[in-house]
C-alpha cells in the first residue's frame, strides 16, 4: 500500500447470516463546495467511457508541511465498491493556494487499481504551515469536486487558538448525518476528530433504530469479507453531509469496535462467530484493509491507528487504538478487571503514550480515546431505567457497576497511566472520547472511591452519537425525559461527573487557547429528518493547570 501514498511529482519550491446477537449498541458515541440533496441515494452509475468521482474527496492527518489527500474513482459502470472490477486508472491531483485552483503549488499522479478498490491517496509534502489549500482530483477528463484543507502549525509556532469538530458513532440506518452538515457549515475548523464507529457492521434492521430503518445500507447482510467492508464504506461515503465535511476540513480519525465487529478485542469479538463467519484473523484483516483504503489516515505503526500529531506549542494529540491489542473483555464482578496481565492498550502502546505525555512541551496534551476512561458506577436506578441503561452500556441487567469494554474493565492500565500523570506532574491532559452515545463532562479521578478528596489527574469530554441509539431511543420515550431522571442519579453515584446527557444526538466543538480547553456540545432536532437543525446545549471547560472541569455559559 505504501506506493499509493507517494506522488509521482514532488511539490514545488513554494510549497449472509441472520442477526443473532444484541441489536443495540453497548457502551462505549453544507458547504457551497458540495451543494446537493440532503437525502443520500445510491450513487449514479458512471458512464462506461467516463470515470466518475461518486464518493467525494477528503483530506486528513495534517502536518506542518503536508496533508494526506484521498478519493475513490469509479472508472467504469461495473467498478462499484467491493466488486474487484475495473481497469487501472491514472488519477491526477493538484493542490493550490486559491479556491479557483489557479495558483498551483503541488501536483502529481497516482494509479487507482482494483487491488485497492480504486481508492487513492497522495501524501503531499512541501506545503506551508497553518495554511489553507484547495485540491482536486482528475481522471479521464473528469474532475472531482474541489475541496479545502489546512496544514498544521509549525512545531515551534506560538498558536493563539485551535478549533476541532468532534464526532462519534454514526449508524447509517438510524438517521441522517446532519451533524456533519452543521460542522461543515461552520467554516472555522482546524480539523475534525472522528473518535470511532465511523461505520457499523450489522445487517439491515439488526441494530438500534427505534425499530425503524430510516435508510437501508449496503450490503443488506452483516459485513464479513473484504468486499463487504468495502461496500459498506462506499455506501457511507455517498452521504452528502459526510462528503461536505470531508471537503471542508481535514479529518483525524481512529477506529473503535464497529469498524470491525461489536466489542472487538485482539482475538475476536462479541459479534463474531468463529467458523460460521470465518476466522477472526481474516475478518479483522479485511476490516483493516478496507479502513485504510477508504479513510485518509496514515499508519504510524503498521496495521494500527495510534499515532501523534502536533499543533505548534499549543497542543499535541495522541491518538489511540484500543481494539487491536486489548485482552478479551471479562464478565462483570469476577475480579479479573484488576489483573495486571490483562491490557486495553497493549504494552508497547501504553509505553509510547506515557513517553509522549512526559516528553510533551506543549500547553495541552489531548488524547483521542475511543472508550470512556472515567470510572462509571450505575448506582441505584429504578428497574425501568436500569434494564435499558445496562443494555446501552453492555452490562448485565442486574446492574453491576462496571462496563468492562471501557477502561473500567482494564483497571491496571488506567492506574498505571493516571499514576504516570501524577508522578510526573503532567498537567493539562484532556481525553476526547466517543463510543457511549451520551455526552459527558468528567474529571478523571486518581481514586474515584474517595473523590473529590483525591486528586483529579486529567479531564474528559465525551461526545454523544451522531445517530446511534441512546437511552431515550432504547426506552422509546420523548427526548430529554429519561435524562432528566437518570442524569442526577448517575452524577450522585459518580461525583467526578459534572454533566451527562443520556438522550440526545449531536456533536462537539473543542476550542483551545493557552488559558483553557472548552467543549461546546450541540444537539440535533431529529436524527430521522434530513434537514435537522442544530442548537447549542451546554459548554464545559478546563482551565490550564486545574485538571478540573467547570461549566461555562456561552459557546465560543
Amino acid at each position: 500500500m505504501t506506493s499509493r501514498y507517494r506522488s509521482s511529482e514532488s511539490t514545488d519550491s513554494a510549497g449472509t447470516l441472520s442477526p443473532r446477537r444484541r441489536t443495540v449498541v453497548k457502551a462505549a458515541a453544507a458547504t457551497a463546495v458540495l451543494a446537493g440533496p440532503l437525502v443520500a441515494a445510491p450513487p449514479a452509475r458512471a458512464a462506461a467511457d467516463a470515470p466518475a468521482f461518486l464518493h467525494g474527496v477528503a483530506s486528513g492527518d495534517p502536518l506542518p508541511d503536508g496533508i494526506l489527500l484521498w478519493t475513490r474513482v469509479t472508472p467504469t459502470a461495473e467498478a462499484i465498491p467491493g466488486s474487484g472490477l475495473g481497469p487501472d486508472t491514472p488519477v491526477d491531483w493538484i493542490v493550490a493556494r486559491d479556491k479557483a485552483l489557479t495558483d498551483i503549488v503541488a501536483k502529481g499522479t497516482v494509479t487507482a487499481t482494483a487491488a485497492f478498490d480504486h481508492t487513492v491517496k497522495a501524501d503531499v509534502r512541501g506545503l506551508r504551515p497553518a495554511t489553507d489549500y484547495w485540491f482536486r482530483f482528475s481522471a479521464g477528463g473528469t474532475d472531482s469536486p474541489a475541496a479545502r484543507t489546512r496544514t498544521a502549525p509549525a512545531a515551534d509556532a506560538a498558536v493563539a487558538g485551535l478549533r476541532f469538530g468532534v464526532v462519534s458513532c454514526a449508524n447509517w440506518e438510524a438517521g441522517y448525518f446532519s451533524a456533519y452538515r452543521h460542522l461543515a457549515a461552520r467554516g472555522d475548523l482546524t480539523a475534525w476528530l472522528h473518535l470511532g464507529d465511523y461505520i457499523y457492521e450489522y445487517g439491515t434492521g439488526a441494530y438500534g433504530t427505534r425499530d425503524t430503518v430510516v435508510r437501508p445500507h449496503a450490503p443488506a447482510h452483516e459485513i464479513l469479507t473484504l468486499a463487504d467492508y468495502r461496500t459498506r464504506h462506499g455506501r457511507y461515503k455517498t452521504d452528502p453531509d459526510l462528503q461536505a465535511l470531508h471537503a471542508t476540513a481535514p479529518v483525524i480519525a481512529i477506529w473503535d469496535d464497529h469498524e470491525f465487529a461489536n466489542d472487538a478485542w485482539s482475538g475476536g469479538a462479541e459479534n463474531h462467530t468463529e467458523g460460521a463467519e470465518g476466522t477472526w484473523t481474516a475478518r479483522q484483516a479485511a476490516a483493516k484493509q478496507a479502513y485504510f483504503e477508504w479513510m485518509p489516515v496514515r499508519t504510524a505503526t503498521a496495521g494500527t491507528t495510534y499515532r501523534r500529531l502536533r499543533f505548534g506549542r499549543l497542543a499535541d494529540l495522541s491518538l489511540l487504538d484500543l481494539r487491536s491489542f486489548r485482552s478479551q473483555q471479562v464478565s462483570v464482578g469476577n475480579g479479573s478487571v484488576d489483573d495486571p496481565d490483562r491490557t486495553l492498550t497493549g504494552r508497547a502502546q501504553l509505553d509510547w503514550l506515557k513517553a509522549g505525555l512526559k516528553a510533551s512541551d506543549t500547553t495541552w496534551r489531548l488524547i483521542g480515546n475511543s472508550v470512556m476512561i472515567s470510572p462509571f458506577a450505575i448506582g441505584s436506578l429504578t428497574a425501568d431505567l436500569l434494564g435499558p441503561l445496562a443494555e446501552l452500556l453492555g452490562l448485565p441487567k442486574e446492574g453491576l457497576a462496571l462496563n468492562t469494554d471501557q477502561w473500567d474493565g482494564y483497571t491496571d492500565d488506567r492506574r498505571e497511566l493516571l499514576a504516570h500523570l501524577r508522578s510526573n506532574a503532567i498537567r493539562n491532559t484532556v481525553f476526547l472520547t466517543g463510543d457511549i452515545h451520551m455526552a459527558w463532562a468528567n474529571d478523571v479521578p486518581v481514586d474515584a472511591g474517595t473523590y473529590p478528596l483525591s486528586a483529579s489527574a486529567a479531564t474528559e469530554f465525551v461526545v454523544t452519537s451522531v445517530t446511534s441509539d441512546n437511552l431515550d431511543d432504547l426506552v422509546k420515550a420523548p427526548e430529554g425525559t429519561i435524562s432528566a431522571v437518570a442524569a442526577p442519579i448517575i452524577r450522585a453515584a459518580n461525583r467526578h461527573v459534572h454533566w451527562v446527557d443520556t438522550d440526545r444526538h449531536g456533536y462537539g466543538v473543542l476550542d483551545i487557547t493557552a488559558d483553557r480547553a472548552q467543549m461546546d456540545y450541540y444537539v440535533l432536532s431529529d436524527r430521522t429528518k434530513p434537514n435537522a437543525t442544530s442548537s447549542w446545549a451546554r459548554s464545559y471547560r478546563t482551565r490550564s493547570g486545574t485538571q478540573k472541569v467547570e461549566r461555562t455559559y456561552d459557546p465560543v
